[in-house]
């Protein structure tokens, strides 16, 4: 079964991180949740301690249909093997998605050049050779997914169920939530 791998460092944006688990696993997919630290105890941006599903080194991403990278802090940016995951997953097909923060690290690794993409105010500088779409809360280009921030948490993972699973599921989730 293909899965979903959002990965937690210390000061994540828990809505960010949890939304997409949530609405992931309301649509019926596979998420597990990885700790690039050296515990499954990740303390998130606001003081709220998560137990990660799995470590980084106990993860094996071959059955990864998604990578997806919660914003709050640019510690993730710091994780070398995050990085080269992303960069050979990236170019096997796996959407990739980043929220907030996180989109820096796909910039850093030239994966935005030439796509539109989103990010939190102010991080724009870190989105090397993207063309902006900062006035959109969500965007959609190729294979890869980014967002603006946490107010636009659900939004983003409703994208990224339908990405794996079709409108339709989106939309059943999406009710189930009275949004």
């Amino acid at each position: 079964m293909k899965t979903t791998y959002i990965f937690l460092t210390t000061g994540f944006e828990e809505v960010e991180a949890l939304a997409a688990v949530d609405v992931l696993r309301r649509a019926g997919l596979t998420v597990k949740t990885v700790s690039v630290e050296d515990s499954r105890l990740v303390t998130a941006s606001h003081r709220v301690t998560v137990e990660a599903d799995l470590l980084f080194e106990e993860a094996d991403f071959s059955d990864a249909v998604l990578l997806a990278l919660p914003g709050g802090t640019t510690r993730l940016n710091e994780f070398e093997k995050l990085k080269k995951l992303l960069l050979t997953s990236y170019e096997a097909g796996v959407k990739i998605a980043a929220i907030c923060a996180a989109p820096m690290v796909l910039g850093g690794l030239g994966l935005l050049k030439g796509k539109k993409a989103t990010c939190y105010p102010s991080f724009e500088k870190y989105l090397t050779g993207a063309i902006l779409a900062t006035d959109q809360p969500v965007v959609i280009d190729g294979n890869i997914v980014t967002g603006k921030g946490p107010a636009f948490a659900l939004e983003f993972a409703l994208t990224l169920a339908e990405l794996i699973a079709g409108k339709a599921k989106r939309d059943e989730v999406a009710a189930g939530l009275l949004l």
